[in-house]
This record gives structure tokens, C-alpha cells and sequence, in this order.
């Protein structure tokens, strides 16, 4: 799994009409460098979640819902800075992959 991953990684780095969404998949699912919580954003946002309204004393704690499905992801945004944890990354894509959008 992993060679096919690479090779389809590289083909798609060597097509210079990659879409920016499609770039963040492979950056996400890559687990190399940094990820960032406005990358995932953007990615979820992509997929069909939206941000849900959570109270005022929620502080850093998020929540996505997918459009259609309802399904819900919840992780906390990074401060002081915005580079997201490897545990939150490997969560975000197992979920994903559990909705069958990655």
C-alpha cells in the first residue's frame, strides 16, 4: 500500500494541473511536514462539513458536521500556534477514511 501511495503521489506532484485540494489530501494523508489547522479547514470545508456553532466557553474545542451525513469531528485548534499534532492528524484521517471520503 505504501509503493502504491508514493507512486501515486509522484505522479500526481509531476501534473502541474493538481488541484489545491488535491495537493492537501496527499499532504494530509503523506503524514511528512506540518499540517495546518486552516489546511484542514479548507480540506473539511471540501468535503461537505461545516463549522457547528458551539458555546461561548468552548474555547479552542471545534466541531465539523458533514452536510449530508451529519457526521461530526471533533478536535480542539492549536494555540499558540496552528501546526496540528501528529495523534490529530492520524484521528482526522481514520475518520475520513471511516466515511469512506479518503
Amino acid at each position: 500500500m505504501q509503493l502504491l501511495f508514493s507512486c501515486k503521489f509522484i505522479f500526481l506532484l509531476i501534473n502541474l494541473n493538481v488541484s489545491k485540494y488535491d495537493k492537501l489530501v496527499l499532504k494530509l494523508l503523506s503524514r511528512n511536514g506540518t499540517f495546518t489547522f486552516q489546511e484542514l479547514e479548507y480540506l473539511l470545508g471540501k468535503l461537505g462539513y461545516l463549522e457547528k456553532a458551539t458555546g461561548k466557553t468552548s474555547g479552542s474545542r471545534k466541531a465539523y458536521v458533514n452536510k449530508k451525513t451529519k457526521h461530526i469531528i471533533r478536535l480542539h485548534k492549536p494555540h499558540p500556534g496552528s501546526e496540528l499534532k501528529k495523534y490529530v492528524v492520524k484521528f482526522v484521517i481514520s475518520e475520513l477514511r471511516r466515511q469512506k471520503l479518503i
